[in-house]
This record gives C-alpha cells, structure tokens and sequence, in this order.
C-alpha cells in the first residue's frame, strides 16, 4: 500500500499499518458524458423525457470531458442510453481514439438489438481500445419510450427478456463453441463468435423492483443504485445480497450520484441555491408530470425523496435531492466541503460501496472539482488509489543552481 510521503511518518505508519483492513483499490471512481448537452445550471429532463443543454454535445466538446477525467484520475465515463441523448456506443468509441487509458461504461439496452451482435461488438470494442469497455445494462424503465423503437414488451417482460439476453451474451464471451439457446423472448441457433472479448467486459446493473433485483442477482458484477440516504441504501443492498447467495454469488456494489464539491461547506451550498434559483418552476411542472407516470420503482424512490417541492431539499447530511426536481434518473447530489463530500463517500463505502459513478454541472468544470478536491482526500484516507492519476511533472532546467556572479 503506498504511502503519501508529505504526511508526518506517524501518520504515514499509522496508514501502514490500516493496509490489511483497507485495500486502496477498494473505491472506484466513474464520471459522466451528458451526451444530450452539458450547462452550467442544472438541464430538464431524461428517462422519457426530452432534454438538452446549452453547450451542445460536440465530439470536440465531449473529448475536453473525456481528457479532463482522465486527468483527475477516473477510471470510466458512464455513457448514457435513451431518444433524448446520442448513441452511447457509437458516441464512446468515436471518443476512445482521442483518449489513452480511461474506460467506457456504455449503457445499453438489451432489447433492442440482437444479443449475438452485442457480443460482437463487445468483443469489437475490446479489441481496439485494448479492454477499456464495461457495460451498463438498461432494461428501458418507461414502455412509451421502448415503443418508439418498436419494443411493446412490458416492464416484467423485458426484465425476463434481459435475463435471457445476459444468458446468451455471457455464454458467447465463455465459450468458443457454437451455442444454441431458446428462450421465452430470444432464441439463438449455432451462435458463435469469430473473436471473444478479453477481457469480458464487467456488466453494471440497476433495477429496484424485484424483478429487477432478480436479474441482477444472475448477472451483475456491480448492482447499480441511484443515491438515496444510507438506510435505504443499505436495506437494498441487503436485499440484493441475499439474491445473490442464492447463485452463488457475491457482486460488488456501486452508486449514481452528481455532486457539487467545493474548498468551503459553504461555497457548495451557495453553488446549490443558484443552481435551485435557476430552475424554471413551469419546467418543474412539466417534468414531475412526465416522471409521475413512470414505471419505474427507482424513479418512484427518486420522486418520495422530494415529493415535488423545493423546501427541505437537503434529504440527508450533504445529501440533497434538488437535481430530481428537474432531471429523470440520478436526482441527488452531494454537495459539501471536499472533506464532507469525502465523510459521505466513506459512509457509502462503509456499507459495502465500492463504485461512484458521478456528474455534475457542467460536467468540465466539476470534474476538476471533484478530482482535484476530494479525490487527494480520500487517497489520503486509503480509500482510493492514486495510481488512477497521471503523474506528470515539470522542471527548470538549472533552477537549483547557484547564480552567477559579476566579477569586475
């Protein structure tokens, strides 16, 4: 475990001495690419709503925040699936040439393509950026957004058909012999794959209701939850673990948050205010309306946390659910000191964590605040790696050296 060598040697033995209990590369740290738009106040809409910001999602732009997270240290960017952002794979493989390390953790959904294809091109990815793909695996929450691409499955359905399509997917990356499955949904017949990813790409999975707990339990590597106070967190994670055991398995745990970061407690919540004044209440209207109808559970939880109004936002110590107001999906933010924002993500950690997957607004600026401000402080903790962080530094050539002196 390495030790930081600007703190006091006590200090540095007592970290020593933590290494058994704590493994630095405990926590991982994802950002965001908002391929519908990026802004500097918070942008309307999402999971069947339309949305967009006002610094549009330009490749040119996109690779600033692809290059920014790299920098401060994030190990991928979650690429969002839906009709109201860009292609998520298409978007992060044109955006993998522009970068050198950072991964991809590509939202798709599984009913709309062809689960022989979507292995392929796994394997596709894999191969040219070199293993940099992880998958974030969407069942698709709302039926009149799936509608539109010609799926009339409903909620309980797709979730069997994901199963089915994880089946398939997962035993085409094992195995190179041919594979013939038949499901209620899917069906293959001789499937095989001229080339297998290596490695598979690790499969993030969300979903609160029990049938998407369920699935999860068969396939996750990492079950996927939007940020909610610690308790309800915990109990969820709780009740995925139990599924879990059942096959047999043990998937490690991550969380969707956005996050406002800043030197003082002060400064963060100030950045807050503005960001809450700044929200058109008819936009809040019109998007509580859309998100009411949703079907499902995770954005029901995100909608009680606030219950519309804009009072009494802050749901938990740092934990505020004024982005929900607005934006479908992920509603909460951290918000706080870069040591506060830290305390919190040690709590989530505590209770088995080991995944943030974060934004904020806009997605350039804050990840800088982020990487720069609580990053050095969890690593200072042991709670995170910063092996993640290009080390570069620069030097005066002779700035050590005596200077001359005249002589007469």
């Amino acid at each position: 475990m390495a030790t930081d060598p600007t703190r006091p040697r006590a200090d540095r033995a007592d970290q020593a001495d933590q290494a058994d209990q704590t493994d630095q590369a405990r926590t991982h740290f994802h950002w965001f690419l908002p391929t519908y738009g990026d802004s500097r106040n918070l942008v309307a809409g999402g999971h069947g709503t339309f949305m967009s910001g006002d610094r549009p999602a330009t490749l040119s732009y996109l690779r600033q925040i692809v290059a920014a997270a790299e920098h401060n240290g994030f190990e991928s960017l979650l690429t969002p699936t839906g009709a109201w952002c860009e292609d998520a794979l298409i978007t992060s493989a044109l955006l993998a040439e522009s970068s050198d390390r950072i991964k991809f953790l590509v939202a798709l959904r599984p009913g709309l393509m062809s689960p022989t294809l979507a292995a392929q091109m796994a394997a596709t990815f894999q191969w040219h950026t070199g293993g940099r793909l992880l998958l974030n695996v969407v069942t698709g929450g709302e039926s009149r957004e799936q509608r539109a691409y010609g799926d009339f499955l409903d909620k309980e359905a797709r979730y069997a058909r994901a199963d089915e399509f994880l089946d398939i997917v997962r035993g085409l990356w094992r195995s190179g012999e041919a594979l013939t499955y038949r499901g209620d949904h899917l069906a293959v017949v001789d499937s095989v794959l001229a080339r297998r990813p290596d490695p598979a790409p690790p499969i993030f999975f969300g979903g609160s209701s029990a049938a998407g707990i369920r699935v999860a339990a068969r396939h996750a590597d990492t079950y996927l939850t939007w940020g909610e106070p610690p308790a309800a967190v915990a109990e969820k994670l709780d009740r995925v673990r139990g599924a879990a055991a059942a096959h047999g398995r043990s998937p490690s745990f991550g969380i969707r948050l956005h996050v406002i970061s800043r030197d003082t407690s002060e400064q963060a919540w100030a950045e807050a205010d503005r960001l809450l004044a700044g929200i058109d209440p008819a936009d809040v209207a019109r998007v509580q309306a859309s998100l009411a109808a949703s079907e499902s559970e995770g954005q029901r939880r995100m909608l009680d946390l606030h219950g519309g109004r804009t009072d009494s936002l802050e749901i938990s110590p740092n934990l505020w659910a004024g982005v929900g107001l607005v934006r479908g999906g992920a509603g909460t933010a951290l918000v706080g000191s870069h040591e506060e924002v830290a305390d919190r993500i040690a709590e989530y950690a505590a209770l088995g964590l080991s995944h943030f997957v974060l934004s904020g607004y806009p997605h350039l600026e804050e990840s800088y605040h982020f990487g720069e401000g609580v990053l050095p402080v969890l690593a200072r903790r042991g709670l995170w790696s910063t092996g993640e962080r290009r080390r570069e530094t620069v030097s005066v050539p002779f700035a050590t050296a005596e200077p001359a002196v005249a002589r007469g």
